[in-house]
């Protein structure tokens, strides 16, 4: 009997382990590839707030949907399409990663998470009251990169470019982000993307090296008073680039020629000085 209970035990503590494994896997993939659009009891950002979602539709059709949401919408179902209608035609990406096994284990997470009075994924706290001057433009400096940022992460400017920001108008690999604070729908939602950006490009970037919040907020700033600019970042073309550089040049050019042919008189005056002295000797 002792035995049978000690090993009912071990099977309780190991399944009580795997769990405890599972759950937090879930989570991890949620925060990496999730919260930039959802929250659990924070409200809507561009996709809807996920608190209470296994009571508002069964289980079999929420993994479903998860493995392939368009799939789902182009099906033509009701609840898929409303969904689509509440996030203004935005559409639910395919996530890399997702299996029937982990759709379930996110489930869980979000059932769990719902019943929480406060959920770790309810989103960051943005203040709604106006930004002060200092952390629009500390914003700016953390933008181009004279703000270290504290988990090593690399510079937005390398990669961005947001207009009046630079001569050159910053990186062009990612997207102009002159009107990202309108794009993401205001605060909140830059804010989620920001912490835990999900495409392919800045996830494996950004996943060992998060943003802080003490530097997000700032960066929220910044992208908000960028937006009241409108347009676009000036953009320098191929040509503009090229004459830029033919300009730069030859203005090292010419004033390498004034040095050098200076340097050539105060070589060349005492060597004549010389000749004519011994000539007259």
């Amino acid at each position: 009997m002792d035995k049978l209970v000690a090993r009912f035990t071990i099977v309780i503590a190991i399944s009580t382990i795997a769990a405890s494994a599972c759950a937090q896997e879930a989570a991890q993939f949620f925060k990496h590839n999730c919260s930039s659009c959802h929250t659990i009891g924070g409200g809507r950002l561009t996709g809807p707030d996920l608190k209470d979602a296994t009571q508002a539709k069964d289980r079999d059709w929420l993994v479903r949907f998860l493995l392939d949401p368009k799939a789902m919408i182009d099906s033509g179902d009701p609840y898929a399409l409303k969904l689509l209608h509440e996030s203004r035609g935005v559409i639910m990406p395919t996530i890399a990663g997702m299996t029937h096994d982990r759709a379930e284990s996110l489930l869980n997470m979000i059932e769990a998470m719902s019943k929480l009075e406060h959920s770790e994924f309810a989103g960051m706290q943005v203040p709604s009251t106006p930004f002060t001057q200092e952390e629009v433009e500390l914003g700016r400096d953390i933008f181009r990169g004279q703000w270290r940022l504290s988990a090593g992460g690399p510079a937005c400017l390398s990669c961005h470019a947001v207009r009046g920001v630079a001569a050159l108008g910053g990186g062009r690999l990612g997207p102009d982000l002159t009107r990202v604070y309108e794009r993401l729908e205001g605060r909140k939602g830059l804010a989620a993307w920001l912490a835990a950006p999900p495409t392919p490009t800045m996830q494996p970037l950004f996943k060992p090296h998060p943003l802080h919040s003490q530097e997000i907020i700032p960066l929220v700033a910044y992208f908000e008073s960028a937006a009241r600019l409108g347009g676009e970042a000036d953009s320098l073309d191929p040509l503009k680039f090229f004459l830029s550089g033919l300009t730069g040049t030859i203005g090292c050019l010419a004033i390498l020629q004034v040095v050098w042919k200076k340097r050539f008189r105060a070589v060349r005056r005492p060597l004549v000085h010389r000749l004519r002295e011994r000539k007259k000797a």
